[in-house]
């Protein structure tokens, strides 16, 4: 796990938050694959994941449209499917453009 390291703004960032129902009735499996096929979608910038009760994960794509695609994804929609079915309490999602972004590693950018 890592800080994943981003070009300079502006990019789109989808910010999950999600609270699970119990037990994990193939959710690590299905979570492992969603990330290694972001991985390999058009525009996929990074991704960031933290998960204790509140989980939240950040993806982050080069613009909208990457991000509106990987949505579409097939795998990714019977993914989605499971998660309001089976895994998933409560969740939001939320779609941002990232318009500054600094940090220890690159010196302060904004």
């Amino acid at each position: 796990m890592s800080i994943a390291r981003t070009p300079e703004p502006p990019y789109t960032a989808v910010i999950f938050t999600s609270l699970r129902t119990p037990g994990d009735q193939g959710y690590a499996r299905m979570a492992a694959r969603m990330e290694e096929l972001a991985r390999l979608q058009p525009g996929f910038l990074g991704i960031e994941s933290a998960r204790e009760g509140l989980g939240i994960t950040v993806s982050y794509w080069s613009d909208d449209a990457a991000a509106a695609a990987w949505k579409q994804v097939h795998e990714h929609v019977v993914a989605q499917d499971r998660g309001r079915e089976v895994w998933y309490a409560d969740y939001e999602v939320r779609v941002a453009t990232v318009t500054r972004a600094y940090g220890a590693r690159d010196g302060e950018r904004g």
